[in-house]
């Protein structure tokens, strides 16, 4: 076995994969290897977007894909004018893998299988001869003479440039630290909230397409889809909220109170629209009829939190329960006991301290010919393909200066 390269990189998943197929790309006569702790590779890739792999968003403009990076918002503006959404189109077209635009941005696939990128991915590595090395758990690694070498649990490998790709590792962070690099402590990020209440109970799977949700005693809030689990609530307004909240959510233990606004109505609209509905639809069951195009299931829960009976006619409601009803619809106080992974994508804020890293070349500023791309970085984002546009957009411009 060859234990000598031009390249190593460590962490065979997306951001490894990517940064090594752009090198080789960039000068076919570099030898490249990436380094893989386990037997399998790209698993990350294959549970992204429920197995479809959510590949990047249709935003195109750097600036405004800037701002879904709760941590890395200013480092990315630079490097995404160099490598951004539109140009991971190009990339994967020019690749033979055409990408689909849905309703909220997400980018996929057009066969809809993360299996294709796999196979993108690990056939293009195969025909620029980039060695995966599995089986490679990383022990060390340290420079010397100006080459680095890498202690592996089976090898030793030595190569003139090191690519840190290996996601969010406690024990790449370790080794990091241990040549001088500060690591910003890792939290959860992109989590869903465990809530315990009568009024999602029993009701799974209903969404609202557009709420508005707050941390209580906090300037955290965002707005979006809400869907009801079985363990509480989640969808992009929740999921934005953890990215964003993520440190501070973190230090609260994740026991806190959401206010929820299911109407996007302010209280005294809403409390307008209640009375003339109580005038236009006086004989009509509260319970029974759905208003303001919420969920039937949701609505009736609500109607019974606000102590109105199945029975109650519009006309028969008393101000105070017309006042509870508002106060459900427009500002419902939720309990949030703990959190839970969101699906099999686990991402976190933490990692290497991004004023230790230089964005235009994404290389150390305290060691040269060391680099890095991905989750590896105190970079991340909120759900919808922007974690892996970073990964697209770092392994393009480490490959950049590596060859350049």
């Amino acid at each position: 076995m060859n234990t000598s390269f031009d390249v190593l990189i460590i962490g065979a998943g997306a951001a490894g994969f990517f940064t090594a197929i752009n090198i080789a790309e960039q000068n076919s006569s570099l030898n490249i290897a990436i380094l893989e702790r386990g037997n399998a590779v790209l698993q990350k890739v294959k549970v992204s977007g429920g197995g479809r792999c959510n590949v990047t968003h249709a935003c195109f403009d750097p600036k405004e894909l800037t701002q879904f990076y709760p941590r890395g918002e200013k480092e990315l503006l630079g490097p995404f004018h160099q490598f951004c959404c539109g140009d991971t189109f190009e990339w994967f077209d020019n690749h033979g893998i055409p990408l689909k635009i849905e309703d909220d941005g997400r980018v996929f696939p057009e066969s809809n299988s993360s299996q294709t990128i796999i196979d993108c991915f690990t056939f293009e590595a195969k025909k620029h001869q980039i060695e995966v090395l599995r089986n490679q758990g990383v022990l060390d690694f340290y420079k010397e003479e100006g080459t680095w070498k890498v202690i592996t649990k089976a090898d030793e490998f030595q190569a003139k440039n090191l690519v840190v790709a290996g996601g969010s590792s406690p024990k790449l962070w370790k080794l990091l630290a241990k040549i001088g690099h500060q690591i910003i402590n890792p939290v959860p990020s992109l989590f869903t909230f465990n809530i315990t209440d009568e009024r999602i109970k029993d009701i799974p799977g209903v969404v609202v397409q557009n709420a508005q949700v707050k941390v209580i005693d906090s300037t955290l809030e965002s707005e979006g889809p809400l869907l009801t689990t079985h363990w509480g609530l989640s969808a992009p307004s929740i999921l934005k909220l953890s990215a964003f909240g993520a440190r501070e959510l973190y230090d609260r233990n994740y026991q806190f109170d959401i206010e929820v606004n299911f109407i996007q109505m302010d209280a005294e609209d809403c409390l307008n629209e209640l009375k003339t509905l109580k005038q236009e639809l006086a004989k009509n069951l509260v319970y029974k009829y759905t208003q303001f195009d919420l969920p039937k299931r949701l609505w009736q829960k609500l109607v019974t939190a606000a102590n109105i009976s199945d029975t109650t006619r519009w006309a028969d409601l008393t101000k105070p329960q017309l006042e509870d009803l508002m106060k459900q619809l427009t500002s419902a106080i939720f309990t949030v006991d703990g959190k839970s992974t969101f699906k099999e994508e686990f991402v976190t804020a933490g990692g290497v301290d991004l004023k230790e890293v230089n964005f235009k070349r994404f290389e150390s500023r305290l060691h040269s010919n060391l680099f890095f791309a991905g989750e590896v970085l105190n970079i991340d984002a909120v759900t919808g393909g922007f974690n892996f546009q970073n990964a697209w957009t770092g392994g393009f411009i480490v490959a950049k200066a590596i060859t350049g």
